[in-house]
């Protein structure tokens, strides 16, 4: 099985029309972690319906495609990939409840050799379906680990955000739940790896994993939190890669170094004392 790169890189994805209510806002913060204190009057703006606000990290779980690499046509190793990089840009606030339509395209393939994988970026744009205004740009990487040497561009890729060679100016912990997984799936993403135990096992995983993409939450939670204070308008973007699964339960610890209208930040496990996502880079107004 080898990537169709022309199929690929040209295909068309349906646009995304999806409707959601302030009971899914809310249930989103819950899965990230926010209000594990109920009378935290700062996240209960997050978790409450009088005067809800969404965080702005929800943008990755709206008018989302789909796993489309599983389709056979693509030629893609989808049991091997790996998500690699996760970037969001907040052109406007998210509405805590709408109709939003998303538009994904591929942008690039690139070929990293035999036996050295491939990696696919993408993008989704995120639209006010009644307004047609751009709420968000997703840009994401995706690291095909057994599909390397199909033909395709070998160009270099983009190097990640470098944090800078100083201790951290600030350092933000967010514990989380047990169920974690179990609750941030129900915003959309459905895989097992997260929620059966039987599954993560053949995966080679101890217990199911928290997604990646939850793990993400709770970094821009620590960023709303600590950059912003708790103003989510403040956060207009932020990149990262992840580089290790969280186990639910588990104690996220960010670091963030804070220069002017930037702030770089990892994240790291305190039980394990292991990076999960590293190179973060956030723009805060």
């Amino acid at each position: 099985m080898t990537i169709d790169y022309d199929k690929l890189i040209n295909w068309k994805f349906e646009d995304i029309e999806q409707t959601y209510t302030s009971k899914d806002t809310i249930l989103y913060a819950l899965g990230v972690g926010l209000s594990m204190d109920p009378l935290d009057m700062d996240q209960l703006r997050f978790t409450y319906e009088e005067d809800l606000l969404a965080l702005p990290t929800m943008a990755v779980v709206l008018a989302y495609p789909g796993f489309f690499l599983k389709d056979p046509e693509f030629g893609v190793d989808w049991v091997k990939v790996l998500h690699g990089e996760q970037g969001i840009e907040i052109h406007r606030p998210l509405p805590a409840e709408g109709t939003v339509v998303g538009t994904t395209k591929i942008t690039e393939i690139i070929d990293k050799g035999e036996g050295k994988g491939a990696l696919m970026y993408s993008t989704r744009e995120v639209r006010e379906k009644s307004s047609g205004d751009l709420l968000a740009t997703l840009s994401s990487t995706t690291f095909c680990r057994g599909d390397g040497g199909f033909g395709g561009p070998k160009v270099e890729a983009p190097k990640p955000h470098e944090l800078p060679d100083r201790a951290p100016d600030s350092v933000v912990e967010l514990p989380t739940l047990d169920q974690a997984a179990l609750i941030y799936r129900l915003s959309g993403d459905f895989n097992p790896l997260h929620a059966d135990p039987r599954v993560a096992t053949n995966a080679g995983f101890k217990a199911p994993i928290l997604h990646g993409l939850g793990t993400l939450g709770v970094a821009g939670h620590a960023l709303v939190k600590q950059a912003c204070g708790y103003d989510p308008t403040k956060l207009k973007s932020l990149r990262l890669r992840f580089s290790s699964p969280v186990y639910p339960g588990e104690t996220i610890v960010t670091e963030m170094w804070h220069d002017g209208d930037v702030t770089s930040f990892r994240c790291r496990v305190k039980e394990r004392d292991i990076v999960v996502l590293n190179n973060g880079y956030a723009k805060i107004a």
